[in-house]
């Protein structure tokens, strides 16, 4: 058994070793973000079927409305190197299916904590193509949300944390429970805005409530989320899952061909402007992830997580 990466900010070789090993992660998500020709093989999903080999992310198809649901409760939801993958996997077959709407949400407390930073314990590679790969790699990951052309609708159950968060800004409704938080701490890690979000979140709330979220990493709550115009409608706990799903199958019921033209007639004007962003905040990870600031911070963040 390897052992576990241990942290101590004194001993500069151990400290070089981290950083490495923090930038090379990357590798891993830039392969499992390129859909493998098996998973390109599968086609469509037929109705009430989940994305074949998947765990942590199920789909299933019912009701007119294909439901990619977050699957790792232990982890809160936290995203694996496979679980990009199979979303992107998700939302293809779901484009062509027989669905009306699509629906992401979470199985147990949490909606979905964003990436799983343990992955950084991992790979071995040159960072400065590894920081390419991975810009164009999350490039055509945001893609897949911009140009989903059916509505797509989050069921927040519970806290989302980073991306899980960012990608809101591309969904056409946001329905949360009370008990929801929304947090981007992309500065705490280094980081910078993904997602389109530097693009959205000064239009949906407003250039200064979008700097306390994307630059000083505040986290809303539900309610606050709601006024500022990120979500759409906030349910008491107690009756939230049944009060969204009860509409959200309604909807699914709205002729399908209509819904799809007037999201293309909202967003056709929209889509560029969010093919820019992504494509400038892409532009910034190769000089995020090369810089000393980047990697002191995930190697700080791992650190204090480790002596949790």
């Amino acid at each position: 058994m390897p052992k576990p990466v241990q942290f101590d900010v004194d001993n500069n070789a151990k400290r070089d070793r981290w950083k490495e090993t923090a930038r090379q992660s990357h590798v891993n998500l830039v392969s499992s973000l390129s859909p493998s020709s098996e998973a390109s093989s599968q086609g469509k999903n037929g109705a009430d079927e989940k994305v074949q080999g998947s765990k942590d992310i199920v789909v299933i198809s019912e009701d007119g409305i294909t439901k990619i649901v977050f699957n790792r409760p232990t982890k809160k939801n936290a995203i694996t190197l496979q679980m990009y993958q199979e979303i992107m996997l998700a939302l293809k077959n779901a484009s062509t299916d027989n669905s009306a709407i699509t629906v992401f949400t979470g199985t147990g407390d949490y909606y979905c904590s964003g990436n799983d930073l343990t992955n950084l314990t991992n790979a071995t590679g040159e960072i400065q193509k590894v920081a390419i790969k991975t810009a164009m790699a999350l490039r055509e990951f945001v893609s897949c949300f911009i140009d989903f052309p059916k509505p797509l609708v989050a069921v927040v159950n519970g806290p989302a944390i980073g991306v899980a968060v960012t990608l809101l800004g591309l969904f056409d409704a946001v329905y949360a429970s009370d008990k929801a938080t929304f947090h981007t701490p992309f500065t705490q890690l280094g980081q910078s805005p993904e997602a389109c979000s530097s693009y959205t979140f000064p239009k949906i709330m407003g250039s200064a409530k979008a700097t306390e979220m994307l630059v000083f990493s505040k986290k809303l709550t539900a309610r606050e989320a709601w006024a500022q115009g990120l979500v759409t409608e906030v349910f008491p706990e107690s009756t939230f899952e049944n009060e969204v799903w009860t509409r959200l199958k309604a909807y699914a019921k709205l002729p399908p061909n209509a819904m799809k033209i007037s999201k293309e007639l909202m967003r056709k004007n929209e889509k560029q402007n969010l093919h820019a962003a992504n494509a400038e905040e892409c532009a910034v990870i190769p000089e995020r992830m090369t810089s000393e600031e980047y990697s002191n911070a995930l190697m700080n963040f791992m650190s204090r997580k480790a002596k949790l």
